[in-house]
């Protein structure tokens, strides 16, 4: 198989019966959509069970599945809905706190393997840690879409199922109060 084809049509051959189709989109977005269901819910557990019901959601969609938005949008939508399903199912506010990947952390000069660079790494992944924990869920979800898969704005609208105008605004919050907390560093 073509491993140049889009996500788009390898969903589109996976509707027509090309299970290696469904493999290569499972390899290339599993570690992303788990990240992205963990740092929502910041609950193992909770995750993978989530995780595994998208993929057995997509799979069950193959079908009816139409090429009219990225599959991204379209997989991350899922996922978005799984989740808030979850927490309107089992009554339960949606949990305000995220971690962050230590991998995500980009080292501001001097080598990753100096103990002072690496002791600055780790109290500002502590420290953003501790601000995404802070953000409300919205501004929160937006930021780590944008982050964790580098979605347009448009697409993120699409997720989230508001307007651009209104992603625009939470990620200006968010990236607000991101700067704000790591300045007070």
């Amino acid at each position: 198989m073509d491993k140049e084809l889009s996500d788009e049509c390898l969903m589109l051959n996976y509707a027509k019966g090309d299970a290696a189709a469904f493999e290569l989109l499972y390899r290339k977005h599993k570690g992303t959509v788990y990240r992205y269901m963990f740092r929502l819910c910041h609950n193992e557990a909770i995750a993978e069970e989530l995780f595994q019901e998208l993929w057995m959601k997509l799979i069950k969609a193959r079908g009816n599945y139409i090429a009219s938005a990225k599959f991204t949008t379209y997989l991350y939508k899922m996922a978005h809905h799984l989740f808030i399903d979850h927490y309107r199912k089992q009554n339960v506010r949606i949990i305000e706190d995220s971690l962050i990947d230590v991998d995500e952390i980009k080292t501001a000069g001097g080598s990753i393997n100096d103990p002072e660079n690496q002791l600055h790494s780790s109290r500002s992944l502590d420290k953003i840690t501790e601000i995404l924990a802070t953000l409300p869920r919205e501004q929160r979800e937006v930021f780590l879409l944008r982050e964790e898969t580098g979605m347009t704005v448009t697409e993120i609208a699409g997720v989230v199922g508001i307007n651009n105008e209104a992603v625009k605004s939470r990620l200006r919050y968010a990236i607000a109060k991101l700067r704000a907390g790591l300045s007070d560093e």
